[in-house]
Parts: C-alpha cells; structure tokens; sequence
C-alpha cells in the first residue's frame, strides 16, 4: 500500500521519489542548458506516462522553456510537424517509439531516448529489447553527466499542448508565464476542479496520457503539489480496481470511455474490490451518458466530478455529483472566475434554452497564442471571450448543456443533427465497444450520418438494423445513422478518446 507521506511515484516494480525526480531534473536543466536551450524555448516529449515524462518537463520549467508533449500515436509526418512547428531544442523519447518517427525528426534535434520500462512492455506486448540502440545519446546520460542547475527557476510556463486537430493540422496553445496572481488563481482553480490542495493529503492514480491537457495539467500539478501517484501503464478496469484497492487512491482523473468499460465487469468482479478511499474522481474531454454517471455514482458514491473546458480556456465550469442526479447531462455551472456566454453566428447571444457557440472568460488567466499562428487565435476571439467551436445552451437555472462542436454537427436536409447526442447513446448499447458518428457527404440531403462501430467481442455480434432499433427508442427517426460500419479497431488514443477526423477520412 501506498504511503501517503512519503512523495514518490510508482509504476509498476518500480518507484522513485519526488525528491529524487526534482534532483534528475535540475541536473537535466544544466544539460539543456548547456545545448543552448533557454527560455521561452520548446523540448518535444515522445513520451508514455513514465518518470522520465515528469522529469523533463519539470526540467523545462527550471529554464523557463515549454514542455511541448507530442502524442506517441501520431504518424512521423503527424510528429515530424510538431517537432518543427514547435521550434523544438530537443527531443526526448522511449525508445520504442523513437524508430517510428525517427525520418521525421530534423537532423540537427538532440534526441535523448528513455529505456522502455518492463511494465509498459508487458502492457502493450512490445519485444522484449527495450534498452536505447547503441551510441544513442540517452536520458540518463544526460542526468549523469551533469550537476544540478544552480540557477534560480525562470517563470514557470505550462506545457505546450497542441491541440487535437480535428479539422486540419493542431495547433500549439503557447500561454505567457504567469503573474503572481495569475499563479495563486490558477492553484486555486486546480483545488476546486481536480481536487488536489496543497494542505490536503491525496494518492493519484494516473492512467490518462499526459501528451493531453488536462492530464497533463493533472499529473504536473500533482507533483508539484508532492502527491504520491501511481501510473497504471495502460487502462485495464479491473487492474484499475486492483490499483485502487492496493494503493487506497483517493484521487484521480479518468474519462467517460473508462466508467463504460468498468460498468461492463462482472457483477462479482466489482464487487471484489474496495473502492471506498475515492474521494475527488474528475472526468471530462468527452459528454458521460447520463446513466453512466448514475450508475458511477451508485457503485463509488458521490465522489464523482465533472468538468469542462479546453487547453486554450483552461476550466471554467464543473459539476459534482449532487449536480449530475439534479440536471443529468449537464456539465455544470461555471465558477466564480468564469463567464461564458452563448452567441449565435452573427456574435449577438441566444435567448436561454437555445443552441449557440459557447464563448468562454476566465478571469487571472495568462494570455495565449497559437504557435505561429496568430491569425487563428484572433479568429476564434470575441473581444475578451474565446471559443473553441462548442455549441451549448444554458437552462433557467444556469447549468451548462453542451450540443457538440460547432465542426462537428452535420446538416441533413436542412436541419442541424449533434453526433454527440447519438453516441451517447449508442455507447451505451451492450453489444458495442466503442462508437463515433460523424456526416458524409449526400447528393440528396447535403450530410448524411455515419456511425462506426467496434463491436464488444464477448457479446452477440450488432448488425445495422439491431444499431437502429436501439437508438428509435431515444432518438428521433431523422438522428438515425443511413450508414453503419463496424471496425475491428478504432483509431484512438489510450484515454479512449477516437481521431475521428482519421475514421471520416476512410469513407470520404
């Protein structure tokens, strides 16, 4: 069992402590330095959730660089432009995943590659060689061969997320340092939305890939914060309840695709566990059926949270558990700091109760831009308010209901169809694993909808009518899917989260 006063991290076998993180990341800042990486500078992580990833990014805030994560299921040409839009100084990978986007990285990149750990080789079957190919420069060279930086910390910047590049290339969220009182409100925020405090013991288990945001901002706070945290090296429920039990978690960050995949153990299976040291469990990145949350809330007790927010607006708006059994599906009502507003395409704001485009303020928050690209930060601007194209409503009580992203809605003959609204309830059809809808283009009604499918493999095989027949009971006929295909993987990254601009394009 984990102790919750000694600061350390576990993953797997293996543990090291906070201490000892922060000692390797002071002595990988002299390195940096020493290759001329200074601040406001980038350094690239082709990196699974591992020290290493805590290390370097800790190490890029003692220069007052950007910690620039790049997600390690991108192609070479996905992570070769990233690594060259981000200006990157230096690169830092496992060193499996290296190989796979080594012809994308620039030649003149210092690469420092990380021995794969035994528990992430066993996780994702990879072959046994895991140690950096020969005459490779390595991470823990790097840390060796210098002395901890003696410098005092720069301003501290948060990562520099790109964002998930729906429609196009991503887009790198690069955020001024903060000012003292930006820094105390952001701290602030983080303990009522994620609820980690400084003056609070907590143990985190980690499982969502930090090349995203909010993890991201999760896992860096936490140990920041000096919070003991165990990595699951990739989301299996029943280890997850495993984890829980052994290491007594009180805390942790996890999406909707996850409560699906526990809610579909065995009766006997969940009940096997104790789960009653969870105390702040937060989702989001994606809508929770509402009896999903329900059912969550039944097994764990109210110790379930969501937020919602992006890497550009950070989280202005959260909901407990008191707040998902009083308005099921709404994500909550924004914070003290925040003020969203809802705007129809000519910027004038939508009475109450309609669908527009959800514009965002967070009071203290430090000032972004896209990275090389201001012109799109001023396009998704409305004087002090920002979008990232989420369509919503408010209700007479001020809870926040979300439609879907503005791109992602399709018109079918005229009338405006949220693929979200189908997949949160398709998602909760027994026979499917994991579901996307998305529009296509039709001679006849402009977009028609498409619905793909990975089956669940241990229940009877879906077939395109029994998909319909399931959805006729909450949906109108008009929001039922022409076309259903059935894959046998989905492109998606570990959180469950799918690249459904990479599933669209196969049936364009």
């Amino acid at each position: 069992m984990t102790d919750s006063t000694v600061p350390l991290i576990l993953s797997g076998e293996r543990s090291r402590t906070i201490a000892e993180i922060e000692d390797r990341a002071a002595r990988a800042a002299a390195g940096l330095r020493a290759l001329g990486v200074g601040e406001g500078d980038a350094i690239a992580l082709h990196l699974r959730n591992d020290f290493e990833f805590f290390e370097a990014s800790l190490a890029a805030g003692r220069l007052g660089a950007y910690a620039t994560p790049v997600n390690w299921h991108f192609t070479a040409d996905e992570a070769g432009y990233i690594l060259r839009d981000s200006r990157a100084r230096a690169l830092v990978a496992h060193s499996d995943l290296f190989p796979a986007i080594e012809a994308a990285v620039p030649p003149d990149l210092p690469v420092f590659l990380v021995p794969t750990p035994p528990e992430i080789v066993a996780a994702y079957g990879l072959a046994a060689a895991t140690e950096p190919r020969r005459g490779a420069p390595s991470w823990d060279a790097l840390v060796a061969d210098h002395a901890p930086l003696d410098a005092p910390p720069r301003q501290l910047r948060a990562s520099m997320i790109y964002t998930s590049g729906t429609t196009g290339r991503p887009k790198g969220v690069r955020r001024d340092p903060p000012t003292d009182a930006q820094a105390v409100s952001a701290m602030a925020r983080f303990g009522v939305t994620f609820g980690l405090k400084p003056d609070e013991p907590a143990i985190v288990l980690m499982n969502g890939p930090m090349y995203h945001s909010a993890p991201n901002a999760y896992g860096m706070n936490a140990v920041r914060l000096g919070k003991p945290i165990v990595l699951q090296a990739r989301f299996d429920p029943e280890e997850m309840l495993q984890l829980i039990e052994r290491h007594r978690i009180t805390s942790m960050h996890i999406v909707p695709t996850m409560f699906v995949r526990l809610l579909r153990l065995p009766d006997s299976v969940r009940r096997r566990y104790d789960v009653s040291s969870l105390r702040f469990v937060v989702h989001g990145a994606a809508p929770c059926p509402p009896e999903i949350k329900r059912a969550m809330i039944e097994w764990w007790g109210p110790v379930i949270n969501e937020y919602y927010g992006s890497t550009e607006t950070s989280v202005p708006v959260i909901a407990n558990s008191a707040d998902a059994l009083k308005k099921p599906g709404s994500v909550g009502r924004p914070l003290p700091d925040s003020r969203i507003k809802i705007l129809d395409p000519n910027g004038a704001e939508v009475p109450q109760g309609e669908i527009g485009e959800i514009f965002i303020h967070v009071a203290e928050l430090p000032e972004f831009t896209y990275q090389n690209q201001p012109d799109k930060r001023r396009e998704v601007s409305h004087g002090a308010f920002v979008t990232v194209g989420d369509a919503g409503y408010f209700d007479p009580d001020g809870y926040l209901f979300l439609a879907d992203r503005k791109r992602d809605m399709v018109i079918s003959g005229g009338v405006n169809i949220y693929p979200a609204e189908i997949e949160m309830v398709l998602i909760t059809m027994p026979s499917v694993r994991d579901c996307a809808v998305f529009g296509l283009p039709d001679a006849e009604f402009g977009e028609s909808l498409c619905a793909c499918i990975q089956p669940d493999p241990g229940r009877p095989a879906p077939t395109a009518e029994s998909v319909r027949t399931f959805l006729c009971h909450s949906l109108a006929k008009f929001k039922l899917p022409k076309r259903v295909e059935f894959v046998d993987q989905m492109p998606r990254e570990d959180s469950g989260k799918i690249f459904k601009r990479k599933l669209r394009e196969r049936y364009l």
